[in-house]
């Protein structure tokens, strides 16, 4: 399939072959979620923690004798129906990762870059490359050319004066290559790819 290429001044740089293995799917809902869901599991720090009964700090003492007072049958404060005893069955710190394989990954992958392409938010970019590290100026740039929450994909490795540019832009994001990922492509508004980075991802996904 072909494909417009353009220039951050707005110009035209000519088209290019996109391939169809990678941006001519019929777009799964259900395997994109399936990869969204393994990549919010991984983020999770899991370092929610509660105190159980034996950690917190209330003498086991028995609060008063078994029989004769009237009321229920206690032991020591520091059971879970006392205000401040601990928690039953709590949360630990845990892993919240769980395995998805390597192939399913990389269609889920393709599935999100065809997914931009046929909603027609795919930006094919001729290089991400600035002369200076200049925010005010890519902004001007981003603005012209109609781009607010995207994200911009390059080759191996991404413009130092573009990235520094880019960096205090809320509404842009710039990863290389091998960062690319089916969540940040989906939560950004466009996706731009580079020359650089269409070659990259090929490789990447062949």
């Amino acid at each position: 399939m072909k494909a417009d290429v353009i220039k951050l001044d707005g110009g035209k740089a000519g088209s290019i072959d996109l391939n169809e293995a990678l941006f001519g799917l019929e777009p799964r809902a259900d395997i994109l979620h399936r990869v969204v869901r393994w990549q919010r599991a991984r983020a999770q720090a899991g370092t929610h923690s509660t105190l159980g009964r034996s950690d917190v700090s209330y003498s086991t003492k028995k609060i008063y004798r078994q029989k004769g007072t009237g009321g229920a049958r206690h032991g020591d404060k520091g059971a879970p129906i006392f205000r401040h005893g601990g928690i039953y069955k709590g949360p630990t710190p845990r892993s919240h990762a769980h395995e998805l394989p390597k192939k399913f990954r990389a269609l889920g992958l393709r599935h999100a870059l065809s997914a931009k392409a046929k909603a027609g938010e795919l930006i094919i970019l001729d290089a991400a490359t600035m002369a200076d590290a200049k925010t005010s100026s890519l902004a001007k740039m981003a603005k012209e050319l109609g781009w607010k929450r995207v994200l911009i994909i390059d080759g191996a490795e991404v413009d130092g004066n573009f990235a520094l540019a880019a960096r205090n832009i809320e509404s842009i994001d710039v990863l290389p290559s091998m960062g690319a990922n089916v969540y940040d492509i989906l939560k950004r508004d466009q996706l731009v790819i580079t020359k650089a980075g269409i070659e990259a991802l090929e490789a990447r996904l062949k």
